[in-house]
């Protein structure tokens, strides 16, 4: 088969298409027949060898992918071949033709929701249910300032905010990307382009701030989201370039609460629930990923490049 291969860190030329071995599963793994592969900003930095945590070299990207059950190790019960799932997880790396997974990182991928779709869930749509319900415990009724709305974090973000009865203010840079976002049923949208828009916060709510913000560029915002936040509000860190230098008074004032996270630190219990809701979510229709570029699997540095420019519209997918 054909993968992806990094055999040392560096910049997104270091990624080359190579024929490899086809992976066999082994007790309690799924081989995957990959369709569709999701491309995450971590994955730029784990490349570089940036990122705290790194892979032993050589070693094969990615961990979001769609594509049909191919072949199941002994053991395995949750799915049969021929199957359509999507994952969270690839034990071999997402970016190949083939991939194998543990079992407890595949689900099922509704008919509804196309091969390309269901690899803009693993990463995007389990970090915002794991920010906005698991960590910052948003609530219906509350209002909810998602910055960079427009990407894949940010359009999951939106759509189950709104699902789940919040108020829900999203933010993006183009004019195509604010009109996405209203499409993903947002109730306000701004341009953070705009030198004033965080200005316009306070009166869409009534001067009490927000309760929750999801956080995508903490290095830029963060300061600026404890003047934004209500009493007792929540800022929830899930991406981050950078130093930035805050006032911690703000948030003593408010009762409030900065919190981060990872998906690398979710549990196996939190993946359960996580992969629970969006299965039900994607099957009722209140869940829809969006896919704004579709690039063959041999263009990988080029989307490597690409997810990390400005003006996000959707998911970036890979096509093996």
């Amino acid at each position: 088969m054909k993968a992806i291969v990094v055999r040392e860190f560096g910049p997104p030329e270091v990624m080359t298409l190579q024929e490899v071995p086809n992976p066999s599963p082994g007790p309690g793994q799924v081989l995957v027949r990959v369709k569709a592969v999701g491309v995450n900003p971590v994955e730029t930095y784990v490349r570089a060898g940036t990122y705290a945590r790194k892979p032993s070299l050589p070693y094969t990207p990615g961990s979001d992918l769609a594509g049909v059950v191919e072949a199941t190790g002994s053991s395995v019960t949750g799915v049969r071949t021929g199957d359509r799932v999507y994952t969270h997880g690839a034990t071999s790396g997402a970016y190949a033709q083939l991939a194998l997974c543990e079992e407890a990182q595949v689900h099922s991928l509704p008919g509804r929701i196309s091969f390309q779709q269901g690899a803009a869930l693993g990463t995007p749509y389990g970090t915002a249910w794991r920010a906005l319900f698991l960590k910052a415990r948003a609530r219906p009724g509350e209002t909810v300032l998602i910055h960079g709305a427009s990407g894949g974090v940010g359009t999951a973000a939106v759509q189950m905010a709104r699902a789940a009865g919040l108020r829900v203010i999203g933010t993006a840079g183009t004019d195509k990307g604010m009109a996405l976002v209203r499409e993903q049923g947002a109730h306000e949208v701004l341009n953070h382009r705009e030198a004033d828009y965080a200005n316009r916060v306070m009166p869409m709510t009534g001067g009490r701030g927000v309760d929750v913000i999801v956080e995508m560029l903490a290095n830029v915002n963060l300061d600026r989201d404890l003047d934004l936040i209500a009493l007792h509000g929540r800022v929830m860190v899930v991406g981050n370039r950078g130093r930035i230098e805050i006032d911690p008074r703000k948030i003593m004032g408010k009762d409030a609460a900065v919190l981060g996270m990872t998906m690398f630190n979710a549990t196996a219990e939190e993946y359960r629930t996580i992969h629970a809701a969006l299965v039900a979510g994607l099957e009722s229709g209140a869940l829809a990923p969006v896919v704004g570029r579709e690039m063959p699997l041999a263009q990988a540095a080029q989307a490597h490049a690409a997810v990390m420019e400005p003006g996000a519209f959707g998911k970036i997918v890979l096509i093996p």
